[in-house]
């Protein structure tokens, strides 16, 4: 996967060459590394822009393109003043292998970290979100549309890729059901082992194309990096306790189809940080009937004239999928609420005589 010029260097760069022409091999590096006509990124003078490959705690592997228009791949220490910090797909301005500055993100996927309660950033500056799904068992609806809420909280929209149809009794039947979850989001069925929907996904992963794979652990997204490239590694490897999963850290990949691909490690129910829009997006029958309630502030669960709740009653809504956004909204709620710092100071144990806190 690897393109052009790969070497280990410091930042300074000459050549004699023409710099017009170094110039233009050095753009044209960087709208394949994913830039756009919406990244327009202002530099101090000394300073070269770089895209974060992958992220070692207080370092970073670092793509740019040098003055002879090659492209470098270096490992940078972020700067003490650094904020935020980077993640994988991130542009960044980078002097002397240090990175001084995150530079504006056009999108972020995001989710709350289950410890802080803090925003925590995954993957910057993408395009597309492939929320992966394996069909070699029922499919998982209510992580589905919680991912399709993430997706679009980003601000990149999302893309359905049903992993394992190879080992799905019935394809069609899996199809219908996630169409019926996300029905407005495109479904694309794929098997890294037969290679159906490889080619399709290839084509929608061109040239300057920033996609990144969210999904549980065991989806199938190295497999299916494995087949996008025609290679042939181990997604997992074997321990006493079982199966571990190849994907351990955020990590952007320069495809063949001439995209880049951001992997991240497989996520659980994901804690999530919710636009009203944006779930709105994702469960937009309850959204158009909401608009008929009888009170502006209706909260859907007893109040009087709510039109939700009369077309769950008459089933025109699917009671599971109103199950599932009142289980999201709820959620996106409490956490929002444990995000704000007075509430988290208030949540705190008080302390005890001796100075310490504690359970009174």
């Amino acid at each position: 996967m690897d393109r052009g010029v790969r070497k280990w260097s410091t930042m300074a760069g000459t050549t004699s060459e023409d710099p017009r022409r170094a110039a233009a091999r050095a753009a044209a590096g960087y709208r394949a590394l994913g830039r756009t006509s919406a990244d327009q990124f202002d530099l101090a003078d000394g300073a070269d822009l770089g895209r974060v490959s992958i992220v070692h705690g207080a370092n970073a592997d670092v793509i740019w393109f040098d003055a002879a228009g090659e492209e470098v791949v270096s490992l940078c220490h972020f700067s003490p003043s650094i904020d935020p910090r980077p993640v994988a797909g991130d542009w960044v301005a980078v002097s002397d292998d240090r990175i001084e500055t995150v530079l504006a993100r056009r999108s972020a996927l995001q989710r709350v970290n289950q410890r802080t309660h803090a925003l925590q950033v995954l993957a910057a500056n993408v395009d597309l979100v492939l929320l992966v799904i394996p069909i070699d068992r029922a499919p998982n609806i209510h992580m589905l549309e919680r991912y399709a809420v993430m997706a679009r909280d980003s601000g990149a929209p999302p893309i359905i890729v049903l992993t394992k149809a190879d080992e799905s009794e019935s394809v069609e039947a899996a199809v219908a059901t996630v169409h019926a979850a996300v029905p407005d989001v495109e479904v694309l069925t794929t098997s890294s082992r037969s290679g159906v929907g490889i080619e399709h996904l290839r084509q929608l992963l061109g040239s300057g194309v920033t996609a990144v794979m969210l999904g549980a652990s065991g989806a199938g997204k190295t497999s299916l990096l494995n087949a996008l490239e025609n290679r042939q590694e181990h997604t997992r490897t074997l321990g006493r306790g079982g199966g571990r999963h190849a994907t351990t850290t955020r990590k952007l990949y320069r495809l063949s189809s001439g995209g880049v691909l951001l992997d991240i490690p497989g996520i659980r129910l994901a804690n999530l940080r919710v636009e009203p829009d944006h779930l709105d997006e994702t469960f937009t029958e309850i959204d158009e009937a909401a608009a008929q309630c009888h009170f502006r502030d209706c909260a859907h669960r007893a109040d009087e004239g709510c039109a939700v709740l009369a077309a769950v009653a008459a089933g025109t809504i699917d009671p599971q999928r109103f199950a599932n956004w009142q289980r999201i909204r709820d959620e996106a709620s409490r956490l929002s609420r444990d995000r704000h710092p007075a509430n988290r100071r208030a949540a705190r144990p008080a302390p005890r005589e001796d100075g310490t806190e504690g359970r009174a």
